[in-house]
């Protein structure tokens, strides 16, 4: 036997409220509409649903299970329009972001504990990804966005690039190393200590290569690579090693002065950091309300992470 929903629904409603016009008030429906509606539950299962005579009205036993079951609906029913509600507002969902490992790791991840503070019910998916595999990910729609440094580079009309943050590499080492010492830095005086290799396919890659060309050289003497954020912070607090970090990077980790800047001016193409997006199909209200969220926070760092460079590292 298969019955109505919303007769079940409506049912519930007249059983709490104590009467029809009362049920029918609180589902916004007529007296007269609902009491047809009861009507026919009775007579689709044969049975009466009220104990006759009775003020405020009180159901029969089957009449009870059958208003449980239309409780039930009326929960389901109002937690659907809820998510519906939430997704469009961007206030519940998904969001999946890709993003450059150090960068993610130093900056994003709390930006994303802040917005989970703001949005609990959001979950928020990450992934490490250089631009290569982002775009990938992104033209697979298997992430709503990424987080990546990029040059002058044209990915076609298909994406759009949102700045965040001017990008700029610089070479990292701990607060007493030797180096520091020196009032002027040459390009050779780098070649003396050893150093961390940046991750494979990232920019610090590449400018590390460019590191090795003004110096005339084809190799330095690495003594440390694959590690994690954490892991390379930690490698150059204990010992005489450099790294190409980007400055952002350095920057957040100030407050712990483990690691800190030489004054030596990489050679670098123009770089911004910023938030990468397909431009056709479908966004994520809550992925867009994310990416609000990060553009926001940023405009509020990159004027004081400006100032600190110009202090830290130039006006040394």
């Amino acid at each position: 036997m298969k019955l109505n929903e919303r007769h079940l629904m409506q049912l519930a409603a007249v059983l709490d409220a104590g009467g029809v016009s009362e049920g029918a008030a609180m589902l916004g429906l007529t007296q007269p509409a609902v009491s047809r509606s009861l009507a026919m539950l009775e007579a689709r299962v044969g049975e009466p649903l009220f104990l006759k005579g009775r003020r405020p009205l009180q159901a029969t036993p089957l009449g009870f299970q059958l208003a449980a079951q239309g409780r039930t609906i009326i929960t389901a029913s109002r937690k659907a329009s809820d998510a519906v509600q939430g997704f469009m507002k961007g206030t519940k969902g998904v969001v999946r972001v890709g993003g450059v490992p150090f960068f993610m790791d130093a900056m994003i991840s709390r930006m994303i504990g802040e917005f989970q503070k703001l949005e609990p019910e959001v979950t928020v998916q990450q992934s490490y990804m250089n631009l290569p595999e982002m775009v990938a990910a992104l033209e697979s729609n298997q992430i709503d966005l990424g987080i990546v440094p990029i040059g002058v580079l044209d990915l076609g009309p298909g994406f759009e690039f949102t700045e965040i943050l001017p990008g700029r590499n610089v070479v990292a080492c701990r607060p007493d190393h030797p180096l520091l010492r020196n009032r002027r830095l040459r390009a050779h005086d780098l070649t003396s200590f050893p150093w961390v290799a940046p991750l494979p396919g990232s920019p610090l890659m590449s400018d590390l290569q460019m590191i090795l060309m003004s110096i005339g050289m084809s190799d330095l003497n690495v003594r440390y690579s694959g590690g994690s954020l954490m892991s390379v912070i930690n490698f150059l607090a204990e010992t005489d090693a450099l790294a190409v970090l980007p400055f952002s990077v350095v920057f957040a980790q100030r407050k712990e002065n483990r690691v800190t800047v030489l004054s030596y001016e990489i050679p670098q193409p123009s770089r911004s950091l910023g938030i990468l997006r397909r431009v056709s199909g479908p966004r994520s209200p809550a992925a867009e309300r994310f990416a609000g969220h990060v553009t926001t926070a940023f405009e509020n760092l990159k004027h004081i992470i400006k100032r600190h460079e110009n202090a830290v590292v130039w006006g040394r």
